[in-house]
């Protein structure tokens, strides 16, 4: 696995080396297709020039400045040696614990974004990570800590997932949004315990367990064989518009869902799921 950054997880007197590596792709939050604007008349990809209106020119990158905004058209100066001076420099390497909490109490909205902790390749140094990982495995504990990479302080938290460490680099409490306003508005509506009920069957009539290869995206798809088309010279399929969904009284559309959730969990559905799946692979044996 590749790392991008190596250190060691730190609490106590115990040091475990640990490298830091990737758990998403880097284009994760976007498609995986990037777009260039380009001159629509002859195609050519567009530059972005850094233009000043004032001098009416083309600025170069050594004339650039960073600037706070302080009020509007007003800016205090920045430089790179006042960021170079607050910047923290840690030679530890080391990603420190402060605390173990339990990790049912911590919510993912603080989650930014998820890393895997590798342990060195030596088996000797391999057995305080095992020994870390089971430990928290068994005690449903979650580490919170900090550390520094490249200038920048980092709050995290490591907890296991699966037979592997993972750290989520976090938000801090002012960069998080308050729930209360949601909250105070629930607090003011009132459910029937009819209607409690039949939310409920709709709800266990769709238990199952979570798979994470059914975490697709129909954008995507649609945007890889839509340039596919294109690329053939083929003509773009357009979808249907969908139709508005008609409004329901509330218990209503809970018993409409109750009996369509009864109706393809019957045998006479059941079989006749089952009688197409046949046939299906019968086609499929012939042709084969």
């Amino acid at each position: 696995m590749r790392t991008i950054w190596n250190g060691s997880i730190s609490f106590g007197l115990v040091n475990i080396p640990v490298g830091l590596a990737l758990a998403t792709k880097p284009a994760a939050r976007q498609s995986d297709v990037s777009f260039r604007t380009l001159h629509r008349e002859c195609l050519t990809p567009i530059k972005q020039k850094r233009w000043c209106p004032v001098h009416e020119r083309e600025v170069e990158r050594d004339e650039l400045v960073k600037g706070w905004e302080v009020a509007k058209g007003e800016f205090v100066v920045v430089e790179e040696a006042d960021l170079e001076a607050i910047m923290q420099i840690d030679d530890s390497k080391a990603i420190e614990i402060t605390r173990f909490v339990d990790a049912s109490e911590v919510d993912p909205v603080y989650f930014d974004r998820t890393y895997y902790l590798a342990p060195a390749k030596e088996p000797a140094a391999q057995r305080p990570y095992v020994l870390l990982l089971r430990a928290m495995q068994e005690s449903g504990k979650a580490a919170l800590g900090r550390f520094v990479r490249q200038g920048a302080e980092h709050l995290c938290l490591i907890r296991p997932k699966g037979d592997a460490l993972a750290l989520e680099t976090m938000f801090l409490a002012e960069d998080v949004n308050s729930q209360a306003e949601i909250e105070e508005a629930v607090a003011e509506s009132k459910v029937k315990a009819p209607e409690l009920g039949l939310a409920r069957q709709v709800i266990d009539s769709l238990v199952g367990e979570f798979e994470p290869n059914e975490l697709t995206s129909q954008y995507r798809q649609n945007l890889r064989d839509m340039l596919e088309a294109k690329l053939a010279g083929q003509e773009v399929a357009r979808p249907e518009p969908v139709a508005e969904t008609p409004v329901l009284d509330l218990m209503e559309a809970l018993k409409r869902s109750v009996e369509e959730v009864k109706d393809k969990s019957s045998p006479s559905a059941k079989a006749k799921a089952a009688s197409k799946g046949g046939s299906r692979k019968r086609v499929a044996a012939r042709k084969s």
